[in-house]
């Protein structure tokens, strides 16, 4: 049956994130995940902001690209930034050629191979994917752990967001469902993307959360930021493995000497070994779970499923695997892979109904062209915090 204010294609793998949410919802006792579907977490934004259903291009502004290569493969590139479009000369090995033009880049990367233009873009950086690759990480792996900490009962857990963008915004916001007391923290010079780009997104998984602004270039703003991280429960990031190294936070470390420290690390294909390295985001990771395969499988044509929809179903399951390391008392740093999480998604909703999943994707491939499946709005239940609106509770300078 239908979901009421439901209307379009069923988003693929929408079961299987209901399935989950139930499971959370168990887990928690949380009324308001009790009131939550996998529709609605992975079709609200594509809803909200008026998506269409782009086949070959990515919902919303259309950053992310499958184009065919010389092997008969097909390849997702995700150019959302002036830097990654400067890269494209190193990833093409000639330049000549308008960084601009989807035509001219689609006409460069059908003279290269796949497993080429793969490799190599991830040593340069690029969000790139193969829509025939298997993912390399474990969806879930616990990578270091620590002393265990006795919960003092009824104390909700103290939650620090570093992450951005979706995946790990949505875990935070989760928990802060749950009654966390969640603190989004964000970089003075790069503050989260999002917040400009897509504000119904960012206030909506952002509500209710604190906000602090760091300069990460102070030492003295990073030293008060570690001593909060130690005081914490959870800590959500999504930096690579380098980016988190440069910042001088060592989370192995952290986590080794902070009993009951659970920190969570959202990358886009893994967090150990050569995967921590590789850039990815929500769309791209898709295609390397083998969504957009599936769906050419089913229905002859190949495209993006869903809206960036790695990021949610990270959200979802990073949300379950941080409450229950909290409500058990271990200190771990868990590494979860967003196209690893997409794939075991697909594998278990091809294991539970594979002949609904299928007729699902044709009904997705059929509704290319049109608009982005419709549902209802959340309601805000708190106010979104301004930037650095707390940093004075933090004993930060003002902003």
């Amino acid at each position: 049956m239908a979901e009421p204010g439901f209307s379009g294609p069923a988003i693929p793998l929408a079961r299987w994130a209901d399935r989950q949410l139930r499971l959370l919802a168990q887990e928690t006792g949380a009324a308001a995940h009790r009131e939550l579907t996998g529709q609605t977490l992975l079709g609200e934004r594509g809803s909200a902001n008026g998506y269409t259903i782009n086949g070959r291009i990515s919902a919303g502004v259309g950053g992310s690209r499958l184009m065919p290569t010389r092997d008969g493969g097909w390849l997702a590139l995700t150019l959302l930034r002036a830097e990654d479009r400067a890269l494209l000369p190193a990833l093409f090995g000639h330049d000549g050629f308008d960084l601009s033009d989807p035509d001219a880049i689609a006409a460069e990367v059908v003279q290269h191979d796949g497993a080429e233009l793969v490799a190599r873009g991830r040593l340069l950086g690029l969000p790139v994917a193969s829509a025939d690759e298997v993912p390399v990480s474990p969806p879930v792996e616990v990578l270091t752990e620590g002393p265990r900490r006795q919960r003092e009962a009824g104390r909700p857990p103290v939650v620090i967001d570093l992450s951005a963008i979706w995946a790990g915004p949505l875990i935070g916001h989760l928990l802060w469902l749950a009654g966390a007391e969640v603190t989004k923290v964000e970089s003075l010079t790069r503050p989260d993307l999002i917040r400009r780009d897509d504000p119904r997104t960012f206030d909506l998984i952002n509500q209710g959360k604190a906000n602090v602004l760091i300069d990460f270039a102070d030492p003295a703003q990073k030293a008060v930021l570690v001593e909060h991280i130690r005081a914490a429960d959870i800590v959500i990031e999504s930096s690579r493995v380098r980016a988190l190294r440069q910042l001088g936070i060592d989370a192995a470390a952290l986590v080794a000497e902070t009993p009951g420290l659970v920190w969570l690390s959202v990358t886009g294909h893994g967090a150990r070994g050569e995967a921590a390295g590789w850039a990815g985001i929500g769309n791209d990771c898709g295609v390397a779970a083998g969504l957009s395969r599936a769906l050419a499988d089913v229905c002859g044509e190949i495209g993006y499923v869903g809206d960036a929809i790695a990021d949610p179903l990270t959200g979802i399951t990073g949300a379950r695997a941080a409450w229950t390391a909290w409500r058990e008392g271990r200190a771990c740093r868990i590494g979860l892979a967003m196209s690893a999480i997409a794939a075991r998604a697909l594998a278990e909703e091809r294991a539970f109904d594979r002949a609904l999943l299928d007729a699902e994707l044709r009904g997705w491939g059929a509704a290319a062209a049109g608009p982005f499946p419709t549902v209802p709005a959340r309601a805000m239940r708190a106010p979104v915090r301004a930037p650095g609106a707390d940093n004075r509770d933090w004993g930060l300078p003002p902003c």
